[in-house]
């Protein structure tokens, strides 16, 4: 493997992220503290807990997932289609490095800048509500996973899409509402049995239960079916990347 390189361009895409530090770190924990404050006012003053856990903590790993998810996609889409938009991303398939080496480079700075705005976002919150975790190895396992899939299907979008507008349109119109409708602020044991067995189809259900039960030990489905759904995601993303890079498609014109 030609480390030269994935180190360049790795250097390269974290050197962006202190470039544009208020978008890339500052926004999202702004963000995530209002949900804190907007939430834990208005809801956690109705919904004292949840099975054990007060509301404000409950809804922290889901938290974490939302931020989690969105800023990998738009991290790693944003890192592969700029070189496209430039047109640099011919010098770059030119170059003695191979598809793999391109594919760790991009995605490894993605997921390595969405995990630590997951360790801050994290830290932000044991400024609101307290946090334990009861399986730390499980959380950081879950943590490193979910980044990684999601910052390959953000690069997927990346050489996707066409133009910036379509950067945007997976992480509004899909990601954002499943991670809402996935259980990242209620059990869906709270839900009417229809709509449970409807949420059992979101595949981001899964990740954000998994996560949870690292922190507390709570569930909406069994840990073991969290991290097969995981590998399931992460498999498919890789066989995707893998076509593109066999087939050229959408970068070779």
């Amino acid at each position: 493997m030609n480390l030269h390189a994935v180190r360049s361009i790795y250097r390269f895409e974290m050197a962006r992220t202190w470039r544009t530090l208020m978008q890339s770190i500052i926004s999202p924990v702004i963000s995530t503290s209002l949900y804190f404050v907007v939430f834990g006012a208005a809801i956690g003053s109705r919904i004292p807990e949840i099975d054990g856990v007060s509301y404000g903590s409950f809804i922290v790993p889901g938290l974490v997932m939302l931020s989690l998810l969105t800023q990998s996609i738009s991290n790693a889409s944003f890192g592969i289609y700029f070189p496209k938009f430039t047109g640099t991303i011919y010098e770059l398939l030119s170059a003695p490095i191979s598809y793999l080496e391109i594919v760790v480079s991009y995605v490894g700075a993605a997921a390595t800048k969405s995990i630590i705005l997951g360790v801050i976002i994290l830290a932000t919150a044991r400024l609101f509500v307290p946090l334990q975790i009861e399986h730390p190895v499980w959380m950081v396992l879950f943590l490193v996973l979910t980044a990684v899939t999601f910052s390959l299907i953000g690069f997927i979008i990346g050489i996707w899409a066409d133009g910036f507008e379509k950067l945007q349109v997976i992480p509004l119109l899909v990601v954002t509402p499943l991670t809402f409708l996935g259980g990242s602020f209620y059990s869906i044991d709270m839900l009417p049995p229809v709509w449970q067995k409807i949420a059992l189809l979101n595949p981001v259900l899964y990740l954000v239960s998994g996560f949870r039960w690292s922190f507390y030990g709570l569930a909406d489905v069994s840990v073991g079916l969290s991290l097969g759904m995981t590998l399931a995601f992460l498999a498919a993303s890789l066989a995707v990347v893998a076509w593109i890079f066999k087939t050229g498609y959408r970068l070779k014109v």
